[in-house]
């Protein structure tokens, strides 16, 4: 396994509340964010010291230890440090000459959520602004959804 910063990026002048304000349907008002791995899913600590995973594929929060020494204990246990971070991907991203600058994240074409692989083949680069402001709203309006529903999407240009 590479170094912790070879799965994550560096998120310290991202404007945070713009960015997940169409994520507010999930989140607190107040947190935390931690740690953000190269897809983009947010490593969160939340007023009761508490770490969750936003996974912005599976629109979901996730609760994953009680404070941040107990997550730095948890990810060492069986493959959670390969599947929180996303390891393997990144590696066949990286290895494919598929790097990211500063300001992106890889994405998803098709989300996962709607049968979307974690493959090299389903993934893009995009800005980080796009990949939190595309997804939140799509997620916030199939989270009531039933599994197996057929959707539709109409996709529109701005201007």
């Amino acid at each position: 396994m590479g170094r912790l910063q070879d799965y994550t990026s560096d998120h310290r002048e991202f404007p945070w509340p713009d960015l997940l304000a169409t994520w507010s349907w999930l989140l607190p008002r107040e947190l935390t964010v931690w740690i953000m791995n190269r897809f983009g899913d947010l490593f969160l600590v939340m007023t009761d010291g508490s770490v969750h995973m936003l996974d912005v594929g599976a629109g979901s929060l996730k609760r994953l230890a009680d404070n941040r020494d107990d997550f730095a204990h948890r990810i060492d246990e069986d493959d959670n440090a390969n599947h929180w971070l996303m390891i393997p991907l990144v590696d066949q991203l990286v290895q494919a000459g598929r790097g990211l600058k500063a300001g992106e994240c890889y994405s998803y074409w098709q989300l996962p959520l709607l049968g979307g692989d974690y493959t090299v083949e389903n993934t893009k680069v995009v800005t980080v602004e796009h990949h939190y402001k595309a997804f939140g709203p799509i997620h916030e309006r199939l989270k009531d959804v039933p599994d197996g529903t057929r959707i539709q999407f109409k996709v529109e240009r701005d201007g």
